[in-house]
């Protein structure tokens, strides 16, 4: 079993953790004196970004040498980009709260071709098993 369990709770609880802080509402008072230009672009960025990454983690996990790394990274970059539109029209569908926004879908998704494309860097000197 490995470190599989630990990568599973790792990329489940993070997606979990997404999608309540994307569809519930929370107080509109920021933090007082945190005024960050594009802070919102910032968290989706991040929230993908870490997501993309458990993912491949996760993946390399469960699938120890039955998918080649390369098509674990374009799994997790496809469910990162397909997760964050999801949310988005969730969004704009069920929450009134909340609304989806095609700039947050953008850094959503360069949020996961960033994570993907550090692995690849990090990965692509050492040998993967």
């Amino acid at each position: 079993m490995g470190k599989s369990w630990l990568f599973s709770l790792a990329f489940f609880g993070w997606i979990i953790l997404i999608t309540i802080l994307s569809l519930v509402r929370f107080p509109d008072d920021p933090v007082v004196g945190l005024e960050i230009p594009h802070l919102d672009k910032i968290v989706h960025f991040t929230f993908y970004f870490i997501a993309a990454i458990l993912a491949s983690f996760y993946q390399r996990e469960v699938f120890v040498k039955r998918i080649t790394f390369n098509k674990i990274l374009l799994i997790s970059l496809l469910f990162a980009w397909v997760y964050g539109i999801i949310i988005e029209v969730l969004q704009s569908t069920i929450t009134t709260a909340r609304s989806g926004d095609m700039n947050d879908v953008w850094a959503n998704c360069l949020g996961g071709l960033i994570g993907v494309l550090l692995l690849k860097l990090w990965f692509s000197a050492k040998p993967v098993h």
